[in-house]
């Protein structure tokens, strides 16, 4: 499985980190947020690198469906409600004002990377008065948009609002271009933060400043990140022979699809859940019936999944990452639209760290605290962590190595003990632990991805117990070795 934007992927190589070395900046995550404000401070005459654990775009970038746009779903009337207007503003105006950067940019350095203009929907199947304050609270805030009832999805709406002008593009093509004044190390983990020191698996590098952008912050106490942000797992087909949208589409309600076009294909989006609670899978079947039942000539590309940080307040947080370490900056929990708030973060952070004024940094500081819009979450999150640290101490399995089928996974009790148990299509077993080397959390099954995912922070690791996503730092467990299945 693999994203449409990885079909014809052309980034070059770079060379990991082999001895200690010193910068103005040193930037954790070479992801779109992590290129984007390096190159902006690069720009700016400044000496960063830029340290990742695996290759260039290589996390949730290349699995995004790389909408450029401000209309973050039903937000504006939640922000305005929790925030007042005057934050709401800064938001919007923050996200509009990053789609005119990315399209600066394309043109400065003629980027050939599909990018193009076109309207953004949220749309209802259910309750128009949802969609009708949206729209009022769009216009409120001066967002160029209108309120509709029909478009040219593939079924009736109650309604929609329209957010006109906004982009979509080609993410990797987009950074193949701009990371090639940048200096650039890959598959260099970064394993710790000592005042001004990163620390990783092949060096250190001793900065002025300290930028994460590693999606998920991997430092476990500092800013209390792991009980601000939760994470949530999307699915996406790449389809041929479906129709032309003229546009792009996201279902205000959790559990429906998002829509957009790339090139001659359409990409078909949904099947969301949060991290770790996927044990009876079928996310990809759901898509695949659904593109089935709305476009029958269609056939499947590519497929792929993305997975996202949520924050509490449903707004990200970008800027110091504590009050005591003024050197290290955060940009994470982009909740679904990575694009945009990548170029928000990136002004923020390149505006602290050069001294200029960033008349939007208070609504995304991370020092912010708005009980009110949190507690909810809060609660859900605590609980969630809670069960899942619960889980590993408790509830010893009935299941047997012997009772696990061909091509699943499961944990069973092995010898007392539990076990994260798969077998596949060749009965081969593959055993780990299903303790999250992170902080303890038990893991648990997603049979779409064939992999161990934690409910509680949203590490996943793949059947041989190699780590696929953060905050983890290293693989679980092999607990025992392969062996035929009896």
């Amino acid at each position: 499985m693999q994203s449409i934007w990885n079909l014809d992927k052309n980034i070059l190589s770079h060379d990991s980190l082999v001895t200690n070395i010193n910068a103005d900046v040193a930037i954790i995550g070479a992801g779109m947020c992590g290129v984007l404000t390096a190159y902006l401070l690069n720009k700016k005459g400044v000496n960063v690198v830029v340290l990742e654990a695996n290759t260039i775009g290589s996390g949730q970038t290349q699995n995004t469906t790389a909408k450029i746009t401000s209309q973050h779903g039903l937000i504006y009337n939640n922000l305005i409600n929790q925030f007042g207007e005057s934050a709401a503003q800064q938001y919007a105006t923050a996200n509009q004002q990053a789609i005119a950067k990315y399209a600066t940019i394309i043109r400065d350095n003629n980027i050939e990377c599909d990018f193009e203009r076109l309207s953004a929907y949220v749309y209802t199947l259910r309750d128009s008065p949802l969609i009708e304050d949206e729209f009022a609270a769009a216009t409120k805030l001066g967002i160029d948009c209108e309120y509709v009832t029909e478009t040219k999805l593939p079924f009736k709406i109650e309604g929609a609002v329209c957010f006109k002008n906004q982009a979509q593009f080609n993410p990797l093509k987009f950074i193949e271009k701009i990371v090639a004044p940048l200096k650039i190390y890959e598959h260099t983990l970064v394993t710790g933060i000592d005042k001004n020191v990163v620390i990783t698996s092949h060096g250190k590098v001793t900065a002025k400043k300290i930028v994460v952008t590693a999606h998920y912050p991997f430092l476990k106490l500092p800013g209390l990140y792991i009980a601000r942000l939760y994470e949530q797992r999307s699915y996406a087909i790449a389809l041929k022979n479906a129709a032309m949208i003229d546009g792009m589409y996201i279902d205000e309600c959790s559990n429906g699809y998002s829509f957009r076009n790339y090139r001659d294909m359409l990409i078909l989006g949904g099947a969301g859940h949060r991290v770790g609670e996927n044990s009876e899978g079928g996310c990809y079947d759901d898509l695949r019936k659904s593109a089935k039942r709305y476009y029958p000539e269609s056939q499947e590309v590519t497929c792929w999944s993305a997975q996202d940080c949520m924050p509490l307040d449903g707004i990200p947080y970008i800027g110091q990452y504590t009050k005591s370490m003024k050197d290290v900056y955060i940009a994470t929990g982009f909740q679904k639209w990575g694009m945009s708030t990548s170029m928000v973060a990136a002004n923020i952070i390149c505006d602290s760290i050069t001294g200029k004024s960033n008349k939007y940094k208070e609504v995304f500081s991370p020092q912010r605290l708005n009980l009110r819009a949190s507690y909810k979450n809060i609660t859900s999150n605590i609980s969630h962590s809670t069960k899942g640290l619960m889980r590993n101490l408790t509830n010893n399995p009935q299941t047997k190595i012997d009772d696990v089928p061909v091509g699943h996974g499961a944990i069973v009790s092995i010898d007392g003990e539990k076990s994260g148990v798969y077998k596949d299509k060749d009965s081969v077993t593959h055993i780990v632990s299903v303790t999250c080397p992170h902080m303890g959390c038990q893991l648990e099954w997603n049979p779409d991805e064939l992999s161990w995912d934690c409910p509680c922070h949203g590490s996943r690791f793949d059947f041989d117990g190699n780590l696929l996503n953060g905050p983890a730092l290293k693989g679980t467990k092999i607990k025992h070795d392969k062996k035929d299945s009896h």
